[in-house]
């Protein structure tokens, strides 16, 4: 029996995306700059961070309503080709 995984259904409140990249002290503004280029209505206040044990990466979660799956693709692309990003879940 085979079974699809769940779909994600928009809008999609409170949906969180993980970005992990090198602790720069601009890493925070620059994942809050891209969020919103393709999501204006993201703000600081959407944003979590988190330092890595060493110090080295930054983790910063933006929880937000993602509007659709070609939304997502686009935050995704624009993150992983900025060079500046290790991981995006």
């Amino acid at each position: 029996m085979d079974q699809e995984p769940p779909k994600i259904v928009f809008p999609a409140p409170a949906y969180p995306v993980k970005v992990v990249g090198g602790a720069a002290p601009d890493f925070e503004a620059f994942v809050l700059a891209t969020f919103q280029t393709h999501a204006p209505e993201v703000s600081e206040a959407q944003l979590s961070c988190r330092p890595s044990r060493n110090g080295r990466f930054l983790a910063v979660t933006v929880t937000f309503t993602a509007q659709s799956e070609a939304q997502l693709a686009a935050i995704f692309e624009a993150l992983k080709a900025s060079g500046r990003v290790e991981l995006v879940l």
